[in-house]
Parts: structure tokens; sequence; C-alpha cells
């Protein structure tokens, strides 16, 4: 897979010939200098860029084969992402949060408040259910975001320095709450991070490096 980008007169390549295979329930970090694209490649893993030259498969479903309705409707049902910024809407409650995807998908908001209810439950937050984004620390809201990735139970998730704006106590939290509900719900887990710890609780580690990668 290659990736390029057009910078005036020129392109630029970021990802050069990458090849990667991540097994069903793997846990797969991949850690990097800053700049040499590991948030491009996920990007391309869920479907959120695509690749210059190259063929992304989720499962059986080839990216490149889908148009952006539906690339959408696939994101949202079969891969959840947690970002270093939570992104969470600010004026939803958690629960309204975590329930978004679901809604989304068409269910109907009585069908959608228990998984939701039960994922905030999950990431310990049972008791903050109606708090706003505002009115939660910075921890929470990433355990709020957690809960949203994972809340339809989905195939893959992708995690992008999911822990990069947290203090070390909370962002260990972060870290045991993602390997735990791995093995709970059995997903497919791809991170990009910097913090060496939640790389090495990974089963596989790899390297971008020089736009390919190695392992670590």
């Amino acid at each position: 897979m290659v990736k390029e980008f057009i910078d005036g007169p020129r392109s630029v390549r970021v990802l050069s010939g990458i090849s990667l295979s991540v097994e069903r329930g793997e846990t797969v970090s991949i850690v990097g200098e800053s700049g040499v694209g590991k948030s491009t490649l996920l990007h391309i893993l869920g479907g959120l860029e695509r690749p210059t030259i190259g063929v992304v498969r989720v499962g059986d479903v080839d990216l490149a084969q889908r148009n952006d309705r539906e690339l959408a409707r696939f994101r949202n049902d079969s891969i959840g992402f947690v970002f270093q910024f939570h992104h969470l809407m600010p004026d939803f409650t958690a629960l309204e949060n975590v329930m978004m995807p679901i809604l989304i998908s068409g269910a109907h908001p009585s069908d959608a408040r228990g998984p939701a209810e039960a994922m905030l439950e999950r990431v310990g937050l049972g008791q903050r259910l109606e708090h706003r984004p505002g009115e939660l620390s910075g921890g929470e809201q990433q355990r709020v975001a957690v809960a949203r990735a994972l809340v339809k139970r989905p195939d893959l998730v992708l995690a992008d320095e999911p822990t990069g704006n947290l203090d070390p106590d909370t962002a260990e939290e972060i870290e045991r709450l993602l390997v735990e509900l791995n093995a709970e719900v059995g997903t497919t887990c791809v991170v990009v991070t910097h913090n060496t710890r939640l790389a090495g609780a990974m089963d596989r580690r790899l390297r971008l490096t020089h736009g390919q990668i190695e392992a670590a």
C-alpha cells in the first residue's frame, strides 16, 4: 500500500509499499516518530482516507470498492474509533454520546439505551450517564469515547494516541480497559501510540519508519 499527498507541484510519499495483516481478535501497536504517517495509516485502515495505491480489506470487505456513503455505513457498523481528543458531542450526555452509533444505524432510542448503559457501566461510568462532557474529567471523557467505540461490538477498533492527553494514572486505567475489553468483546484492536507501556501490552508491536512497517 502506498499513500501520497500532493504538495503544490510535487507529491509527498508518506507510506511506501506497506503490507500488513492483522488476525481477528489480535491486538497490535504501531509506534514511530511523530510525523512518519502513523495516523495516516490508521485513517486508511479505517476507511477515513483512501490509499493512493493498494487494497485495504477489513474481513471480506474491500474498502476501495465502497463509495463514500457505503464506507460511512460500514465504519459505523464494523469499526470503532478512539482518538487522542475524544470528539464527544458537548451538548449531549455521556449516555447520548454512546447511544449515537446505534441510533445512526436506525435503531429506536429505546433499543439503543440498554447497550449504551451497559457499556458505560462496564467502563465505570454508571453514575455519570446524564453528565455532559464538560462535567466530566479528561479520563472520564476518554472512557466515554472508549464505550462509544465498543458499544456495537465492532470487528475492529482503531485507537490513535488514546492516552496522549491523560495523566499517568488515568492513562494506565485506559490501557487496562482497552486490553480487558478486547478480551471480553473479542474485537481486533490496532493502536497507534507513543506510550511504551500501552504498546507493550498489545499482542504484537510494530514500528513505522521511512514509510514502511517493521517489527519493533
